[in-house]
Protein backbone atom coordinates (compact mmCIF):
# COMPACT_ATOMS: atom_id res chain seq x y z
CA UNK A 1 0.00 0.00 0.00
CA UNK A 2 1.56 3.05 -0.75
CA UNK A 3 2.40 5.89 1.54
CA UNK A 4 -0.01 8.96 0.23
CA UNK A 5 0.89 12.25 1.82
CA UNK A 6 3.32 10.84 4.27
CA UNK A 7 5.81 13.44 5.60
CA UNK A 8 9.53 12.02 4.77
CA UNK A 9 10.28 13.99 8.05
CA UNK A 10 10.40 10.97 11.19
CA UNK A 11 10.85 14.33 13.09
CA UNK A 12 7.65 15.84 11.73
CA UNK A 13 4.95 15.32 14.70
CA UNK A 14 2.11 15.11 11.80
CA UNK A 15 1.65 13.00 9.14
CA UNK A 16 -1.07 15.21 6.91
CA UNK A 17 0.64 18.54 8.62
CA UNK A 18 -1.70 20.48 6.26
CA UNK A 19 -5.00 18.65 7.32
CA UNK A 20 -3.71 18.43 11.24
CA UNK A 21 -2.38 22.24 11.75
CA UNK A 22 -5.67 23.82 9.89
CA UNK A 23 -6.82 26.37 12.13
CA UNK A 24 -11.05 26.29 13.53
CA UNK A 25 -11.70 28.56 10.50
CA UNK A 26 -10.20 26.06 8.06
CA UNK A 27 -11.79 23.03 9.46
CA UNK A 28 -14.86 24.35 9.33
CA UNK A 29 -14.98 25.48 5.81
CA UNK A 30 -13.48 22.75 4.45
CA UNK A 31 -16.13 21.03 6.60
CA UNK A 32 -18.99 22.93 4.88
CA UNK A 33 -17.69 21.95 0.98
CA UNK A 34 -17.73 18.32 1.87
CA UNK A 35 -21.23 18.47 3.72
CA UNK A 36 -22.52 20.09 0.87
CA UNK A 37 -21.13 17.97 -1.80
CA UNK A 38 -21.81 14.60 0.77
CA UNK A 39 -25.41 15.64 0.72
CA UNK A 40 -26.25 15.75 -2.40
CA UNK A 41 -23.89 12.36 -3.25
CA UNK A 42 -26.53 10.59 -0.63
CA UNK A 43 -29.59 11.57 -2.69
CA UNK A 44 -28.24 8.67 -5.30
CA UNK A 45 -29.21 6.77 -1.89
CA UNK A 46 -32.96 5.52 -2.18
CA UNK A 47 -33.51 5.82 1.74
CA UNK A 48 -31.60 9.62 1.92
CA UNK A 49 -33.56 10.85 -0.97
CA UNK A 50 -37.08 9.60 0.52
CA UNK A 51 -36.17 10.71 4.38
CA UNK A 52 -35.46 13.97 2.78
CA UNK A 53 -38.70 14.43 1.14
CA UNK A 54 -40.73 13.35 3.67
CA UNK A 55 -38.42 16.20 6.03
CA UNK A 56 -39.08 18.75 2.82
CA UNK A 57 -36.05 20.04 2.74
CA UNK A 58 -33.61 19.54 -0.11
CA UNK A 59 -29.26 19.46 -0.71
CA UNK A 60 -29.91 23.43 -1.33
CA UNK A 61 -30.99 23.79 2.12
CA UNK A 62 -27.69 23.38 3.11
CA UNK A 63 -25.77 26.34 3.26
CA UNK A 64 -24.05 26.83 7.03
CA UNK A 65 -22.90 23.86 9.12
CA UNK A 66 -25.88 24.68 11.09
CA UNK A 67 -27.72 23.54 9.00
CA UNK A 68 -27.05 20.00 9.53
CA UNK A 69 -29.40 20.17 12.33
CA UNK A 70 -32.51 20.24 9.94
CA UNK A 71 -31.39 16.94 8.17
CA UNK A 72 -33.11 13.98 10.16
CA UNK A 73 -30.94 11.75 12.18
CA UNK A 74 -29.57 7.75 11.14
CA UNK A 75 -30.03 5.14 13.58
CA UNK A 76 -28.77 1.68 13.42
CA UNK A 77 -32.68 0.10 13.02
CA UNK A 78 -32.39 2.14 9.32
CA UNK A 79 -29.68 0.48 8.67
CA UNK A 80 -31.43 -2.93 9.83
CA UNK A 81 -34.38 -2.45 8.22
CA UNK A 82 -32.59 -1.64 4.60
CA UNK A 83 -30.10 -4.52 4.87
CA UNK A 84 -28.40 -5.20 3.13
CA UNK A 85 -27.24 -2.26 0.80
CA UNK A 86 -29.83 0.13 1.07
CA UNK A 87 -28.29 2.69 2.28
CA UNK A 88 -25.55 2.88 -0.37
CA UNK A 89 -24.81 5.81 -2.36
CA UNK A 90 -22.87 3.94 -5.19
CA UNK A 91 -23.99 1.16 -7.16
CA UNK A 92 -22.53 -2.28 -5.71
CA UNK A 93 -20.24 -3.00 -8.57
CA UNK A 94 -18.11 0.29 -7.19
CA UNK A 95 -17.64 -1.42 -4.14
CA UNK A 96 -15.06 -3.81 -2.99
CA UNK A 97 -15.17 -4.57 0.55
CA UNK A 98 -17.95 -4.46 3.46
CA UNK A 99 -17.85 -5.53 6.88
CA UNK A 100 -20.57 -5.85 9.31
CA UNK A 101 -21.76 -6.60 13.03
CA UNK A 102 -22.73 -9.69 14.33
CA UNK A 103 -25.96 -9.18 13.90
CA UNK A 104 -26.73 -10.96 17.16
CA UNK A 105 -30.08 -9.52 17.63
CA UNK A 106 -31.82 -9.13 13.96
CA UNK A 107 -30.27 -8.13 10.97
CA UNK A 108 -26.31 -6.93 11.26
CA UNK A 109 -25.63 -3.86 10.19
CA UNK A 110 -23.62 -3.74 6.50
CA UNK A 111 -21.69 -0.88 5.51
CA UNK A 112 -19.65 -0.91 1.84
CA UNK A 113 -15.93 0.22 0.99
CA UNK A 114 -14.82 1.50 -2.26
CA UNK A 115 -11.27 1.70 -3.12
CA UNK A 116 -11.26 5.55 -2.15
CA UNK A 117 -12.91 4.77 1.15
CA UNK A 118 -10.28 1.95 2.33
CA UNK A 119 -7.39 3.90 1.32
CA UNK A 120 -9.01 7.39 3.07
CA UNK A 121 -9.69 4.91 6.30
CA UNK A 122 -5.92 3.22 6.23
CA UNK A 123 -4.50 7.33 5.95
CA UNK A 124 -7.05 7.95 9.17
CA UNK A 125 -5.37 4.65 11.24
CA UNK A 126 -1.65 6.24 10.25
CA UNK A 127 -2.31 9.70 11.22
CA UNK A 128 -3.27 8.09 14.40
CA UNK A 129 -0.50 5.68 14.48
CA UNK A 130 1.98 8.37 13.35
CA UNK A 131 0.44 11.14 16.35
CA UNK A 132 1.70 8.85 19.19
CA UNK A 133 5.30 8.40 17.74
CA UNK A 134 5.37 5.70 15.24
CA UNK A 135 7.12 5.32 12.29
CA UNK A 136 8.43 2.89 9.78
CA UNK A 137 11.52 2.06 11.69
CA UNK A 138 8.38 0.11 14.12
CA UNK A 139 7.27 -3.39 14.00
CA UNK A 140 3.33 -3.24 14.60
CA UNK A 141 1.31 -6.13 15.96
CA UNK A 142 -2.36 -6.58 15.57
CA UNK A 143 -3.67 -8.69 18.30
CA UNK A 144 -7.31 -8.34 16.75
CA UNK A 145 -9.72 -10.55 15.06
CA UNK A 146 -9.95 -10.45 11.44
CA UNK A 147 -12.96 -10.43 9.27
CA UNK A 148 -16.13 -9.04 9.40
CA UNK A 149 -14.81 -7.34 12.60
CA UNK A 150 -13.06 -4.05 11.57
CA UNK A 151 -10.49 -3.94 14.06
CA UNK A 152 -8.29 -6.21 12.46
CA UNK A 153 -8.03 -5.00 8.72
CA UNK A 154 -8.37 -1.22 9.60
CA UNK A 155 -5.23 -0.91 11.99
CA UNK A 156 -3.45 -3.52 9.63
CA UNK A 157 -4.09 -0.96 6.46
CA UNK A 158 -3.51 1.56 8.62
CA UNK A 159 0.23 0.44 9.57
CA UNK A 160 0.91 -0.65 5.96
CA UNK A 161 0.40 2.79 5.08
CA UNK A 162 2.48 4.44 7.49
CA UNK A 163 5.14 1.87 6.37
CA UNK A 164 5.77 -0.04 9.50
CA UNK A 165 6.17 -3.75 9.61
CA UNK A 166 2.95 -5.20 10.57
CA UNK A 167 2.14 -9.16 12.57
CA UNK A 168 -1.47 -9.80 11.67
CA UNK A 169 -1.36 -12.15 15.01
CA UNK A 170 -4.99 -11.93 15.10
CA UNK A 171 -6.52 -12.80 18.32
CA UNK A 172 -6.35 -15.01 21.36
CA UNK A 173 -2.80 -17.98 21.80
CA UNK A 174 -1.27 -15.20 24.40
CA UNK A 175 2.14 -17.89 24.17
CA UNK A 176 1.75 -17.17 20.12
CA UNK A 177 1.88 -13.65 20.79
CA UNK A 178 4.72 -13.38 23.57
CA UNK A 179 6.43 -15.44 20.99
CA UNK A 180 6.07 -12.67 18.28
CA UNK A 181 6.98 -9.82 20.72
CA UNK A 182 9.91 -11.32 21.62
CA UNK A 183 11.17 -12.85 18.08
CA UNK A 184 10.06 -9.93 15.62
CA UNK A 185 11.14 -6.92 18.23
CA UNK A 186 7.40 -6.06 18.11
CA UNK A 187 7.08 -2.40 19.37
CA UNK A 188 3.27 -1.34 19.01
CA UNK A 189 0.08 -3.55 19.82
CA UNK A 190 -3.28 -2.93 19.14
CA UNK A 191 -5.36 -4.49 21.60
CA UNK A 192 -8.88 -5.12 23.60
CA UNK A 193 -7.72 -3.48 26.90
CA UNK A 194 -9.39 -6.67 29.10
CA UNK A 195 -7.08 -8.47 26.98
CA UNK A 196 -3.81 -6.91 27.58
CA UNK A 197 -4.84 -7.49 31.13
CA UNK A 198 -4.51 -11.86 30.10
CA UNK A 199 -1.31 -11.01 28.40
CA UNK A 200 0.45 -9.45 31.29
CA UNK A 201 -0.98 -12.43 32.88
CA UNK A 202 0.75 -15.12 30.61
CA UNK A 203 4.06 -13.22 30.90
CA UNK A 204 3.98 -13.22 34.61
CA UNK A 205 3.23 -17.13 34.27
CA UNK A 206 6.17 -17.52 31.91
CA UNK A 207 8.87 -14.95 33.71
CA UNK A 208 8.83 -12.63 30.96
CA UNK A 209 9.41 -8.78 32.05
CA UNK A 210 7.93 -6.85 29.08
CA UNK A 211 10.12 -3.81 30.53
CA UNK A 212 13.56 -5.89 30.38
CA UNK A 213 12.73 -8.92 28.16
CA UNK A 214 10.55 -6.59 25.16
CA UNK A 215 10.80 -3.56 23.15
CA UNK A 216 7.02 -2.74 23.71
CA UNK A 217 6.65 0.93 23.74
CA UNK A 218 3.46 1.86 22.30
CA UNK A 219 0.03 0.50 22.65
CA UNK A 220 -3.29 1.44 20.75
CA UNK A 221 -6.57 0.47 22.79
CA UNK A 222 -10.11 0.35 21.98
CA UNK A 223 -13.28 -1.64 20.83
CA UNK A 224 -14.42 -1.48 24.82
CA UNK A 225 -15.44 0.88 27.23
CA UNK A 226 -12.48 1.06 29.59
CA UNK A 227 -11.63 3.53 32.75
CA UNK A 228 -8.55 6.04 33.17
CA UNK A 229 -7.78 3.84 36.60
CA UNK A 230 -7.78 0.90 33.97
CA UNK A 231 -5.33 2.53 31.30
CA UNK A 232 -3.12 3.53 33.60
CA UNK A 233 -2.83 0.28 35.53
CA UNK A 234 -2.13 -1.07 32.02
CA UNK A 235 0.72 1.38 31.28
CA UNK A 236 1.99 0.38 34.79
CA UNK A 237 1.64 -3.28 34.21
CA UNK A 238 3.81 -2.96 30.98
CA UNK A 239 5.58 -0.18 31.26
CA UNK A 240 3.94 1.11 28.14
CA UNK A 241 1.98 3.85 26.95
CA UNK A 242 -1.39 3.59 26.03
CA UNK A 243 -3.43 5.96 24.22
CA UNK A 244 -7.24 5.07 23.81
CA UNK A 245 -8.74 4.73 20.06
CA UNK A 246 -12.54 5.09 19.11
CA UNK A 247 -13.75 3.73 16.11
CA UNK A 248 -17.03 2.18 14.80
CA UNK A 249 -18.48 0.14 11.54
CA UNK A 250 -20.77 2.68 10.47
CA UNK A 251 -18.25 5.33 10.21
CA UNK A 252 -15.54 3.00 8.79
CA UNK A 253 -13.97 1.23 11.78
CA UNK A 254 -10.62 2.21 14.49
CA UNK A 255 -9.52 5.83 13.19
CA UNK A 256 -12.26 7.81 13.83
CA UNK A 257 -10.83 9.38 16.79
CA UNK A 258 -7.79 8.95 18.93
CA UNK A 259 -5.64 10.31 21.62
CA UNK A 260 -2.20 12.26 20.87
CA UNK A 261 0.64 12.01 22.98
CA UNK A 262 -1.16 14.54 25.59
CA UNK A 263 -3.52 11.75 26.45
CA UNK A 264 -5.83 14.69 26.96
CA UNK A 265 -8.76 13.65 25.00
CA UNK A 266 -9.48 11.87 21.56
CA UNK A 267 -9.22 13.97 18.76
CA UNK A 268 -11.82 13.45 16.20
CA UNK A 269 -10.63 13.74 12.61
CA UNK A 270 -12.88 17.03 11.70
CA UNK A 271 -12.21 16.98 7.87
CA UNK A 272 -13.89 13.36 7.82
CA UNK A 273 -16.49 13.47 10.14
CA UNK A 274 -18.80 16.11 12.07
CA UNK A 275 -19.51 15.81 15.27
CA UNK A 276 -22.36 16.85 17.32
CA UNK A 277 -23.46 16.64 20.77
CA UNK A 278 -27.07 15.97 21.60
CA UNK A 279 -29.04 15.07 24.72
CA UNK A 280 -30.36 11.43 24.40
CA UNK A 281 -34.20 12.38 25.39
CA UNK A 282 -34.85 15.93 23.33
CA UNK A 283 -32.02 15.33 20.58
CA UNK A 284 -31.12 19.35 21.31
CA UNK A 285 -27.71 19.94 21.50
CA UNK A 286 -25.80 20.30 24.77
CA UNK A 287 -23.31 23.25 25.63
CA UNK A 288 -19.72 22.05 25.60
CA UNK A 289 -18.59 19.94 28.52
CA UNK A 290 -21.64 18.25 29.01
CA UNK A 291 -22.29 14.96 28.36
CA UNK A 292 -24.63 13.64 25.74
CA UNK A 293 -25.26 11.35 22.67
CA UNK A 294 -22.35 11.07 20.18
CA UNK A 295 -24.24 12.27 16.51
CA UNK A 296 -21.03 11.63 13.61
CA UNK A 297 -22.18 12.74 10.03
CA UNK A 298 -19.15 11.24 7.42
CA UNK A 299 -18.25 14.09 4.72
CA UNK A 300 -15.31 11.94 3.25
CA UNK A 301 -17.08 8.72 1.81
CA UNK A 302 -18.17 7.51 -1.37
CA UNK A 303 -20.25 3.92 -0.55
CA UNK A 304 -22.59 4.23 2.30
CA UNK A 305 -21.61 7.88 4.07
CA UNK A 306 -24.13 8.02 7.15
CA UNK A 307 -25.63 11.66 7.74
CA UNK A 308 -26.30 12.36 11.68
CA UNK A 309 -25.44 9.03 13.02
CA UNK A 310 -26.70 8.42 16.16
CA UNK A 311 -24.03 6.17 17.71
CA UNK A 312 -25.73 5.86 21.26
CA UNK A 313 -22.04 6.41 22.67
CA UNK A 314 -21.90 8.72 25.77
CA UNK A 315 -19.25 11.56 25.80
CA UNK A 316 -18.44 15.22 25.69
CA UNK A 317 -16.54 17.62 23.82
CA UNK A 318 -13.54 19.05 26.04
CA UNK A 319 -11.86 21.28 23.68
CA UNK A 320 -11.05 22.75 20.17
CA UNK A 321 -7.32 22.72 20.42
CA UNK A 322 -4.64 21.21 21.88
CA UNK A 323 -0.85 21.73 22.85
CA UNK A 324 -0.11 19.23 20.13
CA UNK A 325 -0.74 22.00 17.59
CA UNK A 326 -3.89 20.17 16.32
CA UNK A 327 -7.43 22.02 16.17
CA UNK A 328 -9.55 19.23 15.54
CA UNK A 329 -12.25 18.54 18.12
CA UNK A 330 -11.15 16.80 21.50
CA UNK A 331 -13.85 14.73 22.97
CA UNK A 332 -13.50 12.43 26.30
CA UNK A 333 -13.40 9.03 26.40
CA UNK A 334 -16.72 7.39 26.28
CA UNK A 335 -18.59 7.13 29.63
CA UNK A 336 -20.52 4.75 27.98
CA UNK A 337 -23.13 3.10 25.58
CA UNK A 338 -26.62 4.67 25.80
CA UNK A 339 -28.01 1.62 25.86
CA UNK A 340 -25.28 -0.49 28.33
CA UNK A 341 -26.39 1.89 30.81
CA UNK A 342 -28.32 -0.57 34.00
CA UNK A 343 -31.29 0.81 35.94
CA UNK A 344 -30.58 -0.60 39.63
CA UNK A 345 -33.66 0.61 41.77
CA UNK A 346 -34.60 3.97 39.92
CA UNK A 347 -30.25 4.63 39.45
CA UNK A 348 -28.80 4.82 36.56
CA UNK A 349 -25.49 2.87 36.60
CA UNK A 350 -22.89 2.26 34.09
CA UNK A 351 -20.05 -0.66 34.12
CA UNK A 352 -17.30 1.63 33.50
CA UNK A 353 -18.56 3.67 37.01
CA UNK A 354 -17.62 0.29 38.89
CA UNK A 355 -14.25 -0.24 36.99
CA UNK A 356 -13.02 3.08 37.74
CA UNK A 357 -13.68 1.93 41.62
CA UNK A 358 -12.02 -1.34 41.12
CA UNK A 359 -9.14 -0.29 39.48
CA UNK A 360 -8.40 1.95 42.37
CA UNK A 361 -7.78 -1.39 44.69
CA UNK A 362 -3.80 -2.59 44.39
CA UNK A 363 -5.07 -5.64 46.07
CA UNK A 364 -7.33 -6.17 42.92
CA UNK A 365 -6.25 -7.63 39.37
CA UNK A 366 -8.45 -6.48 36.32
CA UNK A 367 -10.90 -8.86 35.29
CA UNK A 368 -14.14 -8.48 36.85
CA UNK A 369 -18.51 -9.67 36.25
CA UNK A 370 -21.40 -7.95 37.35
CA UNK A 371 -24.56 -9.90 37.71
CA UNK A 372 -28.22 -8.18 38.35
CA UNK A 373 -30.68 -10.89 40.03
CA UNK A 374 -33.81 -10.37 41.35
CA UNK A 375 -34.49 -11.64 44.94
CA UNK A 376 -37.49 -11.41 46.49
CA UNK A 377 -39.13 -9.36 43.90
CA UNK A 378 -36.02 -7.06 44.65
CA UNK A 379 -33.30 -6.00 41.93
CA UNK A 380 -29.69 -6.68 43.10
CA UNK A 381 -26.51 -6.14 41.62
CA UNK A 382 -23.45 -8.19 42.58
CA UNK A 383 -19.49 -7.38 41.37
CA UNK A 384 -17.49 -10.67 41.52
CA UNK A 385 -13.59 -9.32 41.42
CA UNK A 386 -10.19 -11.33 40.89
CA UNK A 387 -7.65 -10.59 43.70
CA UNK A 388 -4.49 -9.71 42.31
CA UNK A 389 -2.97 -11.89 45.25
CA UNK A 390 -4.08 -14.60 47.29
CA UNK A 391 -4.88 -14.35 51.01
CA UNK A 392 -7.53 -16.40 51.52
CA UNK A 393 -5.97 -17.58 55.04
CA UNK A 394 -6.77 -14.20 56.55
CA UNK A 395 -10.17 -14.23 56.54
CA UNK A 396 -10.51 -10.64 58.48
CA UNK A 397 -8.22 -9.06 55.41
CA UNK A 398 -10.53 -9.85 53.16
CA UNK A 399 -13.82 -8.97 55.22
CA UNK A 400 -11.94 -5.29 55.48
CA UNK A 401 -11.06 -4.89 51.70
CA UNK A 402 -14.94 -6.31 50.77
CA UNK A 403 -15.92 -3.25 53.00
CA UNK A 404 -13.69 -0.68 51.90
CA UNK A 405 -14.79 -1.45 48.25
CA UNK A 406 -18.14 -1.83 49.26
CA UNK A 407 -18.37 1.89 50.38
CA UNK A 408 -16.52 3.00 47.74
CA UNK A 409 -18.91 1.94 45.01
CA UNK A 410 -21.87 3.17 47.42
CA UNK A 411 -20.52 6.78 46.95
CA UNK A 412 -19.73 6.45 43.05
CA UNK A 413 -23.25 4.74 42.20
CA UNK A 414 -25.39 5.14 45.38
CA UNK A 415 -26.19 1.56 45.73
CA UNK A 416 -24.43 -0.86 48.17
CA UNK A 417 -23.89 -4.00 45.70
CA UNK A 418 -22.62 -7.62 47.35
CA UNK A 419 -19.23 -7.75 46.74
CA UNK A 420 -17.64 -11.39 45.49
CA UNK A 421 -14.08 -11.08 46.18
CA UNK A 422 -12.70 -14.92 43.83
CA UNK A 423 -9.24 -16.16 43.05
CA UNK A 424 -7.25 -14.75 40.26
CA UNK A 425 -8.06 -16.42 36.89
CA UNK A 426 -11.86 -17.93 38.51
CA UNK A 427 -13.44 -15.56 36.00
CA UNK A 428 -14.33 -16.14 32.08
CA UNK A 429 -11.71 -14.39 30.24
CA UNK A 430 -12.38 -13.55 26.64
CA UNK A 431 -10.33 -13.19 23.56
CA UNK A 432 -12.31 -10.06 22.08
CA UNK A 433 -14.60 -8.08 23.75
CA UNK A 434 -15.07 -8.42 27.96
CA UNK A 435 -18.33 -9.48 28.81
CA UNK A 436 -18.74 -7.66 32.16
CA UNK A 437 -22.46 -7.66 33.03
CA UNK A 438 -24.88 -10.26 33.16
CA UNK A 439 -28.50 -9.30 33.74
CA UNK A 440 -30.50 -12.44 35.47
CA UNK A 441 -33.34 -10.27 36.53
CA UNK A 442 -36.86 -11.21 36.00
CA UNK A 443 -39.00 -9.36 33.32
CA UNK A 444 -42.72 -8.71 34.40
CA UNK A 445 -45.29 -8.04 31.26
Amino acid sequence: MKNIGMTKDYSCEYFNPEIETMTREQIEALQLERLKATVKHCMNSPFYKKRFKEAGITPEDIKTLGDIRNIPFTTKQDLRDTYPFGLASVSIEKCTRLHSSSGTTGNPTVILHTDKDIDEWANQVARNLWMVGLRPTDVFQNSSGYGMFTGGLGFQNGAEKLGMLTVPAAAGNSLRQIKFIKDFGTTAIHAVPSYLTRLKEVMDQEGIDPRRDTKLKVFAIGAEPHSEEQRKRIEDMFGVKAYNSFGMSEMCGPGVGFECKEQNGLHFWEDYYIVEIVDPETLEPVPDGEIGELVLTSICREAMPLLRYRTRDLTRVLGRSCPCGRNHVRLDRMKGRSDDMMVLKGVNIFPIQIEKILMRFPELASNYLITLTTDEDNDNMTVEVELEDLFTDDFQRLLDLASRIKRALKDEILLTPHVKLVPKGSLPVSEGKAVRVIDKRKVYQ
